[in-house]
């Protein structure tokens, strides 16, 4: 019987498919008890108290990554709320997890592309399919659990999420010292998982901000670390960041997540939603000080292109025509003096939209310089500041504007609607349109108030227009001749 049951055993082990054993690594809690309180309804109710506290506005726009700091709870995690709060509840399926590494290095990047992360909260899932799809189209992206095992700036956002979010999946990616073409590979693989996927996906950057041992210092940097975030220029900060210009410890991966940004959408908008330093949250003005702050990245909601208008919809308030006036007043007073443009504090998104913008000087009634750009390559504030500077500087019919100039110089600022092709002249209308003029190398543009100071008719505006350009004056009636109509909003001191 024993030799019978012996026998049984044998056959149906050898006759059966063997079973592969799949064990999935599970990451354990790290700083747990350091940076954010080991037991469970403590850290719960910590983050929860935090939650409470932080008031954020409704957000319209679609969130696609936010920036956290990662300090520990008792110094950041006020801070970090901010950001959590502003993604409470929503459907977010997968978070793409952008941190630096202060403990270990690497080549590349190094992903950490399956099993689980496990806080005292409980577990949350790697999101497999996602990293292998991030692995295939990034080849610099490769798996390194060892460059997270003791490594905190990612574990303490693990709680918040936990906290705030349900059935969601994250995928944790540590960054050291890459180059900035390696930023772009990175946010061009990240864009298109993100852009291919159905699910609910967006990135998690962890970065403090300034460290050192000046509060007055602090302050000064981490504005002007903010200011260069909002204008959404990566390589700008990228370049900062080497120059030692701004400080952020998470300073990369801030590059890569503008990158994203830019590569989901033409229209990407920055909002800071709070800022301080752990001296102010220590109640104290001395000794080390490191920067805090909670940033979200959206973009418009249905994230459909911008369609050009056949109407000028854009409308300012008067503080906000008031404020670019300020602008181009301030940088002609500081570029024209010390060869140095101020930092700026935008927060008005209508100023941050891209159009066309020329910014005209005028002295005792005469031009002085006219420049601008015809299409938004830029966002509109910068759009004024370079074209102050243009216009004072850099009209070669004129002379440049010097300092003592400026209490005799009046600032025009006119703001472009998108350019209109037309075949049918009777389409211009004077006082309405501006006119832009291209005939193969040849082009030139007169803004709508052109016509209407020398009481030009519709021929003679087109006349003017073919003069400014270069060509004979007939030349707007040969065939090769492109005419473009367009709107302006104008604003004057």
């Amino acid at each position: 019987m024993r030799i019978f049951i012996i026998l049984l055993l044998i056959f149906f082990m050898c006759g059966s498919k063997p079973q592969k054993l799949e064990v999935k690594m599970k990451r354990k809690a790290f700083v747990s008890g350091q940076f954010y309180p080991s037991d469970k309804k403590e850290l719960k109710e910590t983050i929860e108290n935090y939650l409470k506290k932080a008031e954020v506005l409704e957000i319209k726009e679609k969130i696609i990554g936010i920036l956290v700091p990662h300090a520990g709870y008792p110094y950041s995690g006020g801070v970090a709320a901010y950001s959590y709060k502003a993604i409470k509840d929503k459907n977010i399926n997968t978070i793409i997890m952008l941190g630096p590494s202060h403990q270990a290095t690497f080549e590349g990047f190094a992903l950490y592309g399956d099993g689980f992360w496990e806080t005292p909260l409980g577990e949350v899932a790697i999101d497999e399919e996602v990293a292998k799809k991030l692995k295939s189209k990034c080849l610099l992206l490769k798996e390194n659990k060892n460059a997270h095992n003791y490594e905190h700036s990612l574990e303490v956002q693990v709680p918040f999420l936990q906290t705030i979010l349900k059935d969601f999946k994250i995928v944790p990616i540590m960054v050291l010292f890459p180059k900035y073409e390696e930023c772009e590979s990175l946010a061009k693989a990240i864009s298109e998982v993100i852009k291919e996927s159905k699910k609910n996906i967006i990135f998690l950057i962890s970065s403090d901000l300034y460290h050192g041992y000046s509060y007055k210092e602090c302050v000064e940097t981490d504005k002007r670390t903010l200011n260069y975030i909002e204008k959404l220029s990566p390589k700008d900060f990228y370049n900062a960041l080497l120059r030692g210009e701004v400080a952020a410890c998470g300073g990369f991966p801030i590059v890569i997540g503008m990158l994203i940004c830019k590569n989901l959408s033409e229209k990407p908008f920055v909002k800071v939603l709070k800022y301080t330093n752990s001296n102010e949250v220590m109640g104290v003005s001395s000794g080390y000080c490191v920067g805090y702050s909670s940033v979200i990245f959206t973009i418009p909601e249905d994230n459909r292109q911008p369609q050009k208008k056949e109407e000028f919809t854009l409308s300012l308030t008067e503080e906000e025509k008031k404020e670019l006036l300020n602008i181009a007043r301030q940088t002609l007073t500081s570029y024209l003096k010390e060869r140095k443009i101020p930092d700026f504090k935008i927060t008005s998104p209508k100023l941050k939209e891209r159009y066309g913008v020329f910014v005209t000087l005028e002295k005792h009634g005469q031009l002085r310089g006219c420049i601008g750009y015809i299409e938004g390559i830029k966002p509109l504030y910068e759009g004024v500041i370079d074209n102050a500077i243009n216009a004072a500087l850099r009209d070669p019919r004129f002379l440049p504007v010097s300092y003592n100039e400026l209490k005799d110089i009046k600032i025009e600022i006119t703001i472009l609607s998108p350019l209109k092709r037309i075949k049918d002249l009777k389409e211009i209308q004077v006082g309405k349109h501006g006119l832009f003029i291209k005939k193969g190398i040849y082009q030139g543009l007169l803004l709508p108030q052109v016509a209407v100071e020398y009481n030009w008719d519709r021929e003679t505006f087109l006349k003017h227009t073919c003069l400014k350009a270069g060509l004979e004056e007939e030349s707007y009636q040969d065939k090769d001749t492109e005419i473009y109509i367009f709107e302006g909003l104008i604003i004057s001191e």
